[in-house]
């Protein structure tokens, strides 16, 4: 096997039942979409070359998370030069944000994010203070029109995204348009502020304006440190739960069911991308253990990558909300309730879109899932 038909990555494990972080070298075959594993510490193959068709090429670079026959791995590193010069060389992050203006627009501007080629790694919805807003635009404090911004990013709640893409920063930039989102529609009118924007201020979304602003701005959203940064917008009152499944993610497809939700009158006050470990899974989907044959199936699908929480709300949101999913089955709804989410973009009854709470009791729990009881297990809404 050639160098040119190998990618290789250092993947970081924890390991529950040792209480370790395990270090390996994943290799993976772009000719037949194989992988295989080697434990750095024993210097010994731990997985054999093995086809499998869940980890793509796209989903390989380092600070994303795959799940490889059910463990979560962390790709901290590149395994050697070739790796690094081709998958590398061109990748940056930038800060995303969609401003108060244009949350109600936000399945739309998420569309357009994902169909020009970027990954969303990381994204939250959140409510700034004045304060952090004055933190966040500091560089603009001497500005006449410092005060005038702060007050419209405080206005309402924002969605905070770290974008991977080729060359981000310039990219994301480019597909924003001018800042003046009438400038916009004139030079660039199918760019972000041309089609969502209203003025120089109320221009839809935010990118960062270099590298160096980028790792800032990034750092302010998602702190390496504590991992919170500003406080998600979650009411956790009058609502349900909503969670976008791995598959949905990766095919896709997470601004067309956000759209789909925002069009049926439903509104979204709370929005967070996380990834749960395989135990997480099981304790969220432990009402359906030994009730339904699917739930290993369940499991496996939940943990298998990012998964997006949504807080859902409106009138009597747990059964109206659980009406629009549809049945669990695709296949049924298409039949029976063909504009239902999993009728549109469920594949199968493991792969159906959406998770959405069954009983109208269960909806606060599940949107309180483990937050604050054990802090080994991050909350959906941390």
């Amino acid at each position: 096997m050639s160098e040119e038909d190998r990618y290789s990555f250092i993947a970081e494990w924890y390991d529950p039942n040792a209480a370790l972080q395990r270090r390996y070298q994943l290799n993976f075959y772009t000719k037949d979409g194989s992988v295989e594993m080697y434990d750095m510490k024993s210097h010994r193959l731990f997985l054999r070359r093995t086809k499998y068709d869940e980890v793509r090429k796209e989903d390989l670079f380092v600070g994303n998370k795959i799940n490889v026959f059910s463990r979560l791995l962390q790709l901290v590193d590149y395994g050697d030069q070739y790796t690094a010069r081709k998958v590398g060389s061109k990748k940056e992050k930038t800060l995303a944000l969609i401003k108060p203006d244009a949350v109600t627009k936000m399945g739309l501007i998420i569309e357009a994010i994902l169909d020009s080629g970027f990954v969303i790694s990381k994204a939250k919805m959140v409510q700034l203070s004045r304060t952090e807003a004055m933190d966040f635009y500091n560089e603009h404090q001497s500005r006449s029109f410092f005060s005038d911004l702060v007050s419209f990013m405080t206005s309402g709640p924002i969605v905070a995204m770290e974008l991977i893409g080729n060359e981000a920063v310039t990219t994301w930039r480019k597909l924003l348009g001018p800042t003046n989102s009438s400038t916009a529609r004139s030079e660039l009118p199918q760019s972000i502020r041309a089609r969502f924007g209203t003025d120089g201020r109320k221009n839809a979304a935010h990118g960062s304006d270099s590298n160096a602003s980028a790792a800032r701005e990034l750092e302010f959203f998602f702190p390496s440190s504590t991992g919170y940064g500003p406080k998600n917008t979650a009411k956790f009152t009058d609502c349900t739960c909503c969670i976008i499944k791995p598959h949905a993610i990766s095919e896709g497809l997470t601004g067309k069911i956000l759209n789909a939700i925002l069009d049926a009158g439903f509104d979204i006050s709370a929005l967070q991308m996380f990834t749960m470990e395989r135990a997480n899974a099981e304790e969220f989907y432990e009402i359906y253990k030994g009730v339904l044959a699917e739930y290993s199936d369940m499991v496996v699908e939940l943990c298998s990558g990012p998964c997006i929480a949504l807080e859902i709300q409106g009138d009597d949101a747990p059964k109206t909300f659980r009406e629009f999913c549809g049945p669990a089955d695709p296949e049924i709804a298409r039949h029976l309730r063909p504009r239902t989410l999993r009728a549109c973009f469920g594949k199968s009854k493991i792969k159906n879109a959406v998770h959405c709470t069954d009983l109208p009791e269960d909806a606060l729990l599940e949107k309180q899932f483990k937050q604050g009881a054990d802090a080994t297990v991050p909350c959906m809404w941390a």
